[in-house]
């Protein structure tokens, strides 16, 4: 069949030639000369030198045509590297390339299903857990205790509000809207929305940042990886009574906000992966209600707002997030 598709392939061309040749001998008749043998003969070395090419060509060709002309059964049929000619291989390095780019985009596509799949399956896992309580709160005669049913409710609220961020993530830039937000006003915001959680942990926050500071970012998203921090502060500070100190620093080029807590701190061993997708170490055991994926989305938040992340430790001492605003927003 390699020959039925070269032969389509040159099939003009070779019409042409003999045009082409024609047309020369029609000149030179015009001009006046009449050896009829001497025409036969010339174009006789045209036509051999024209199939003589051609074959050549062919031969050359014959390779690379018959793997075209068959379907590949696998990706890799179609990665042979067996062409000649210039074409043919420029078109290979085509071809690799495109494989390459697919595959990327494939082991890409995977694993942000394989990610999705896994933290689904972890977060179904634990809205068992206050749901559960909230079933036996019910079943039981006494009167219901509405701190508790509360309590369940908000990490009922909490857990939705990861899982949505996740899917919204894909789609980030069409849900961003970078504006001029007072960070005081939205930190605020922010620590009342987690004031029963301060309460049943007896932690007590402190907020020391100026009114005038501003800062150019989403106030949505930054609300939500505030607030990540702020319950990731409170969750791993199992002793009562202690504080998270709230902060900010502005500086001409940047401004910092900062939250630090007097919990349990993060091993060294565990620091430099715990914006790790579904890294839980050994802080996540203790408590079983970690998913790995809080201080991951948040990361990745802050790299799409172009937020810079820095996350200090010391077992038994405490833990400090840093938030780098580098797009520092004008004072109102």
């Amino acid at each position: 069949m390699s020959w039925k598709l070269f032969l389509r392939d040159y099939a003009s061309f070779f019409i042409f030639q003999l045009l082409l040749v024609g047309f020369i001998m029609v000149l030179y008749w015009l001009d006046g000369f009449r050896n009829v043998d001497t025409a036969i003969y010339s174009v006789s070395i045209s036509v051999v030198l024209l199939c003589s090419f051609l074959l050549v060509r062919y031969l050359m060709r014959q390779s690379y045509l018959m793997k075209i002309s068959q379907l590949p059964k696998t990706m890799e049929d179609g990665l042979q590297k067996n062409a000649k000619t210039p074409e043919a291989v420029q078109t290979e390095k085509y071809m690799h390339e495109l494989y390459r780019l697919y595959q990327h985009e494939l082991h890409s596509l995977y694993a942000s299903q394989k990610r999705h799949d896994q933290f689904m399956n972890q977060w179904v896992h634990q809205m068992k857990t206050p749901i559960s309580v909230i079933e036996l709160l019910l079943q039981d005669d006494r009167p219901l205790d509405k701190k508790n049913v509360q309590e369940e409710i908000d990490r009922l609220r909490r857990g939705l509000d990861m899982v949505l961020v996740n899917a919204r993530l894909e789609n980030f830039e069409e849900d961003m809207q970078v504006e001029q937000i007072a960070l005081k006003t939205i930190v605020t915001a922010t620590v009342n929305e987690n004031k029963r959680l301060f309460i049943t942990k007896r932690v007590f926050p402190e907020i020391h940042i100026e009114d005038d500071i501003i800062v150019a970012s989403d106030s949505k998203w930054l609300r939500f990886i505030i607030g990540q921090f702020v319950t990731n502060a409170v969750k791993y500070t199992f002793e009562a009574n202690k504080k998270i100190v709230i902060s900010a620093i502005k500086k001409d080029e940047y401004i910092q906000l900062a939250i630090c807590d007097e919990g349990i701190g993060i091993p060294a061993s565990d620091l430099s992966r715990v914006t790790k997708a579904f890294f839980t170490g050994e802080n996540g055991r203790k408590t079983g209600e970690s998913t790995g994926m809080g201080l991951y989305l948040a990361n990745e938040i802050c790299e799409k707002l172009g937020h810079e992340l820095d996350i200090t430790s010391e077992v038994g001492k405490g833990t400090v997030i840093t938030v780098t605003f580098t797009n520092k927003g004008e004072q109102e």
